[in-house]
This record gives C-alpha cells, sequence and structure tokens, in this order.
C-alpha cells in the first residue's frame, strides 16, 4: 500500500473527516533535503472534521500525528498540514 494511501486511510479512520485530501508532492522536493528516489517524502494533507472544533492549532497537529503513529511519520520527511473544524 502506498504511503499516501495509508495516511488517508488512518487520518479517515481516527476523525471521519467532512473533506480529506493527501496529496504526496515529493516530485516538487527533487535535489532537496529528504527526498529519495520513488517519493513518499514530502506530504500535503487538508483535513476538516468536527473533531477538531475548539482545539489549538498545536493540539490539531499533535492529534493527527497521534492517528498517523510513529511508524508512518518516521517514513515522511515534511507534513504540510492544513487543519480544521
Amino acid at each position: 500500500m502506498k504511503l499516501s494511501d495509508q495516511i488517508h486511510a488512518a487520518l479517515q479512520a481516527a476523525f471521519s473527516p467532512r473533506q480529506l485530501e493527501v496529496v504526496d508532492d515529493s516530485e516538487s522536493h527533487r535535489g532537496h533535503g529528504g527526498w529519495r528516489e520513488g517519493g513518499e517524502t514530502h506530504f500535503n494533507v487538508l483535513i476538516r472534521a468536527d473533531v477538531f472544533k475548539g482545539m489549538s492549532r498545536v493540539a490539531r497537529h499533535r492529534a493527527v500525528h497521534a492517528a498517523l503513529g510513529q511508524p508512518v511519520i518516521d517514513r515522511i520527511h515534511a507534513l504540510s498540514l492544513d487543519i480544521d473544524a
């Protein structure tokens, strides 16, 4: 399973979002630090879920990282998060 699919599945299961987009943006970082052949190093995630209502920005980011789990986080060089309720 592709890492982007794993990210999508984990966030879908954890937050039941109204909107969820996971984009592998690795190719636009070719030659930069952390880039690897085959991609799956740089991701952009947009997520909208009611569970984030009332949470601070830091708490939202921590919740997403917790939902993804350390094994997934360890495989990612850069994770851009756009999170809202």
